[in-house]
């Protein structure tokens, strides 16, 4: 464990959406140089590393996780030339760079699921193809092989009439999955990173990861599982934990920085990818914390937030992974999800917004494990509010909001559900300043700028100590100084109210600074009391977000969308 919280325990992660983040050239996409302009600022924030989405080769189906060619720059991001020099520029600010690695499937227009298209035997064994039955046509493929529903919405599987095959995309019809059980693949794969390590690439995130490794046969989802998707045959599947291992081996990569995103993961599996035995992973994203708001678990749906729940999966994930040597990724949001602060939070008032944005760091960021802040975020930035299905780009949300209307929905209903919940919602770009176009781009942007940019935006933060960027570099500049925060031990209390999440960190050795902070974040517009009051008098405030927290009748009663932490 000490080598982990050694290596592990003082970093910060940045995650950039590229298309999102700066223009450099006007045409209303991010891009690669974009990037690099604004590396002084990532500098200033005092990040360590940068998780860059996808700027490889892609038609953009699924905006970058359709990948058609690994090992090349798409020309709407830049030149191998602009990488190079985000490499070098980077390095020389401290900040290193990890690229995102989308090993579960390829863009059906990759070289590889051409050439399978084609009948070539080697690259149909690249693939998870199915045979047809043999009297299946164009206009009658018969039944798909099973059962499954594709996360984007229909079934996964799509019948190929030249082949008489099916092929299993458990994303977008154009997101073919590869075929891991085959060695040549995963030989294809080891010499991808090689590739991006040789560049001086700093680390990796595998994107669904859990997921590559399928079950022998087609099985079938019972008729009674609310699931109904195929999840549970494929989530961390009967090969990954081997076929990681061999991939971390045979690259070289063993000791980076790496993580992994498991969707519908297990601790069990969680500790098993991060121990640094086992020689997988440094650490881990599951998303149980993300899902608090889903009625009977389905993302399409609106909920308020179970606060009760939220705690229960924090304390379960961070305790356990402690206990065992495991490593989490600590994170509310990424571009895949909606602005936590409009999710978690209020942001009607322009008091409760601010609250809400520093409430949600203040939890993450002193817990055990490695923060990540996604872009905007450290700003404030909102979910965009949009008016019209016309403003969404994102292939997931234009799905749902037909399929939200076909199960029953209006269109209106099918819009509000999507305006919440909208990849597109964390998509929008950066808010750099108070102008037109955000100081994103001087062209039309690929994506709606929000309106509330002339006043959250990053411009404005930096020159203000008492903004929400100041409020986060703040954080980041205690995990570097406070052992206690980088290794200590973790333990949560029982708040007084559910509405409440309470945690205390400890380290009896710790070289400097304090041995034990505790931590209590209220998750509601109303005051709620937190813990006895009586022994958090001996500490010392170390992090607020209100001022009007106090004692009353013994306890510590924290204002609407409070956060304290105390130090001894």
């Amino acid at each position: 464990m000490a080598d982990r919280t050694t290596s592990l325990g003082d970093k910060v992660v940045y995650q950039i959406y590229v298309r999102s983040f700066q223009d450099s050239d006007g045409d209303g996409i991010g891009d690669l140089r974009g990037i690099t302009q604004r590396l002084g600022y990532l500098q200033r924030l005092g990040v360590d590393y940068l998780w860059i989405t996808p700027f490889f080769v892609s038609p953009q189906n699924d905006n970058g996780y359709d990948v058609a060619d690994y090992c090349n720059v798409d020309p709407m991001f830049g030149t191998m030339d602009d990488f190079d020099e985000l490499v070098r520029k980077a390095r020389a600010h401290g900040i290193g760079l990890m690229l995102d690695m989308v090993f579960n499937h390829t863009s059906t227009q990759h070289e590889w699921f051409q050439r399978a298209l084609a009948g070539d035997p080697k690259y149909l064994a690249y693939y998870k193809f199915a045979d047809a039955a043999p009297d299946a046509t164009a206009e009658d493929p018969g039944e798909p092989p099973t059962n499954w529903n594709s996360k984007f919405g229909g079934s996964c599987w799509e019948y190929v009439p030249s082949l008489n095959k099916w092929y299993l995309h458990l994303f977008d019809v154009s997101q073919a999955d590869l075929n891991w059980d085959n060695p040549e693949v995963r030989s294809e794969l080891v010499n991808v990173v090689r590739f991006w390590k040789d560049k001086g690439v700093s680390g990796f995130r595998f994107d669904v990861v859990n997921e590559v490794s399928k079950p022998d046969g087609t099985p079938n989802e019972w008729e009674d599982d609310h699931e109904g998707d195929g999840r549970r045959f494929y989530t961390d599947g009967p090969h990954v934990h081997q076929y990681l291992q061999e991939l971390v081996r045979e690259s070289g990569i063993d000791g980076m920085v790496t993580v992994g995103e498991m969707s519908s993961t297990t601790i069990d599996n969680c500790v098993r990818y991060s121990n640094p035995e086992c020689h997988e992973l440094s650490m881990t994203f599951s998303f149980h914390h993300l899902k608090v708001d889903y009625v009977d678990g389905e993302k399409w749906t609106l909920g308020r937030p179970d606060v009760a729940a939220l705690r229960e999966f924090f304390a379960s994930w961070q305790e356990q992974m402690a206990a065992r040597s495991g490593w989490n990724a600590l994170f509310w949001s990424n571009h895949d999800q909606p602005r936590p602060n409009s999710r978690f939070g209020d942001c009607s008032t322009k008091e409760s917004w601010r609250r809400s944005s520093e409430l949600l760091p203040t939890c993450t960021h002193l817990l055990r494990g490695t923060p990540y802040i996604y872009q905007g975020e450290e700003l404030g930035m909102t979910n965009p509010d949009f008016s019209d299905i016309s403003q969404y780009r994102d292939v997931e949300s234009l799905n749902y909001y037909q399929i939200l209307q076909d199960d029953g929905k209006t269109p209106e209903g099918a819009f509000h559900i999507v305006h919440e919940r909208s990849r597109d919602n964390s998509r929008t770009p950066v808010q750099w300043n108070a102008t037109e176009k955000a100081g994103f781009t001087t062209g039309t942007p690929w994506i709606g700028i929000p309106a509330n940019h002339t006043s959250i935006n990053a411009e404005d933060e930096v020159a203000d100590p008492d903004s929400v960027w100041s409020y986060y570099r703040g954080l980041i500049r205690l995990r570097k100084e406070m052992p206690v925060v980088q290794s200590g031990d973790v333990h949560f209390l029982d708040a007084m109210s559910n509405q409440v999440i309470a945690y205390e960190r400890t380290l009896e050795d710790a070289p400097h600074g304090p041995r034990r902070l505790v931590v209590a974040c209220n998750f509601s517009g109303k005051a709620a009391a937190a813990l006895p009051s009586g022994e958090l008098a001996e500490g010392s405030l170390l992090v607020e977000n209100c001022d009007d927290y106090r004692e009353e009748d013994g306890m510590l009663v924290l204002g609407p969308w409070c956060a304290v932490a105390f130090a001894w």
